[in-house]
């Protein structure tokens, strides 16, 4: 028997403080989250446009003893699943084993902030040893494993590394379990923590970021936009617990959303130029999996990450699929004002498409004044937040280097929920 899954719980670590509600309403207002950042390491410093969780403080989490043992990423990915858990109604200091409960996480980099230190200690400044803790603390299952053990869950620890699109991956894998039985709930989610120096250089080799511009950082990011100059990274974290709906309406959970399609695809023609006929096939698996057609779809959270190929990649998947319903399709690209958080983002993104749909409200694509002539055809909203829409039904799109496509279907019923 195919099982319906329910979203029960949304946990997020917003770059602004505050609650993820909270996070939405700013989003819906068009504000960015992105400053002019300067990297901690001297005397190399680096600065740039990002995104970083400066009101974050991992001890008043988990505790200093347990947030010493992770590297930031794993503390964001933690705070954002001990969020969602506490959301969905389960007591976060409930250890006892729980062998129908899972996790799935996504990360892109893992933890490099560790590892950065590590190869700085021995390089840079002369030491034979380095923290035994380093394997621990950059291993790319570590925030998995921490969530698993800190809420007793025993039915599965996976970590899925597909670049930007790890958090995605792990949501649509741990709906399949559910789907199939083998889980009745699954906490998935995505973080990274990227703003380092050594990362931060490799991604200015590859030519895709947004030029600093002290007095303009905030506006940095300007996805489909005809001036539009490139990525702005960023930090963060989010997680959704997804249910079996019938165990949730048997506990009686609230349920926010039903997570109905997934869709994943490899290009596998390009580590980093993107393709559109991998991007229309996970689309289409995802309406095929929801049992939906394209007419059916309101609004699409774009990939959007303001590259010169990605974004018309993207609009040209979109043209193809939804056709004539197309020019209908709002459209808009979140990383306009939260950056892009790698692994993280299809998390977040996920989160935020089930609030515009809750709310009945869908966020812009913030900051763009002129649209590339190359991303028309689709009803991209610019300007501001479309209120009122009546939209029910959205797509959730993560790209990634690799080739790697996965698309989220997410549905509400107001009524129903």
């Amino acid at each position: 028997m195919v099982r319906r899954v329910a979203i029960t719980g949304l946990g997020l670590v917003s770059p602004f403080g505050g609650s993820t509600e909270d996070f939405f309403a700013r989003l819906l207002a068009g504000e960015s989250c992105v400053r002019h950042y300067t990297t901690d390491d001297k005397p190399r410093a680096l600065c740039m446009p990002a995104v970083r969780c400066d009101r974050f403080e991992p001890d008043a989490v988990m505790g200093k003893a347990l947030s010493g043992t992770m590297d930031r990423y794993a503390q964001l990915g933690f705070a954002a699943a001990k969020e969602a858990w506490s959301h969905a109604g389960f007591a976060v200091d409930d250890k006892s084993e729980k062998n129908d409960c899972g996790v799935a996480w996504g990360t892109a980099l893992g933890g490099t902030l560790a590892y950065e230190r590590g190869y700085r200690d021995l390089w840079q400044n002369g030491r034979e040893r380095i923290s035994p803790l380093s394997v621990v603390l950059g291993m790319n299952n570590a925030a998995s494993a921490h969530i698993a053990i800190q809420f007793g869950m025993g039915n599965s620890c996976l970590s899925y590394t597909v670049a930007c699109a790890s958090a995605a991956a792990a949501i649509g894998e741990a709906y399949r379990r559910i789907r199939t039985g083998e889980a009745a709930v699954m906490l998935a989610g995505g973080s990274d923590a990227p703003l380092c120096y050594g990362v931060v250089r490799a991604w200015e080799a590859l030519r895709v970021m947004a030029p600093g511009d002290t007095a303009n950082s905030s506006r940095a990011c300007r996805p489909f936009g005809a001036d539009r100059g490139g990525l702005v990274l960023g930090e963060g974290a989010a997680a959704l617990v997804l249910e079996d709906w019938q165990h949730a309406v048997n506990r009686g959970a609230p349920i926010l959303a039903e997570l109905a399609g997934y869709g994943a695809t490899c290009d596998h023609s390009h580590l980093v130029r993107p393709d559109a006929h991998g991007q229309i096939r996970a689309i289409e698996l995802a309406l095929a999996d929801a049992g939906l057609r394209p007419d059916e779809i309101d609004y699409i959270n774009a990939h959007g990450t303001a590259t010169r190929e990605g974004d018309p990649t993207e609009v040209e998947a979109l043209r193809h699929v939804f056709a004539e319903h197309a020019p209908e399709l709002a459209v808009s690209a979140t990383k306009s004002m939260h950056g892009h958080m790698m692994g993280a983002s299809g998390a977040v993104e996920a989160v935020i498409t089930v609030l515009a749909l809750r709310q009945d409200a869908l966020p812009p694509t913030a900051h763009v004044d002129t649209l590339d002539p190359a991303c028309t055809g689709v009803r991209h909203l610019l300007g501001g937040a479309l209120r009122g829409s009546g939209a029910r039904v959205a797509l959730s799109n993560s790209f990634a280097f690799g080739g790697s496509n996965a698309v989220l279907a997410i549905r509400t019923d107001r009524n129903e929920t």
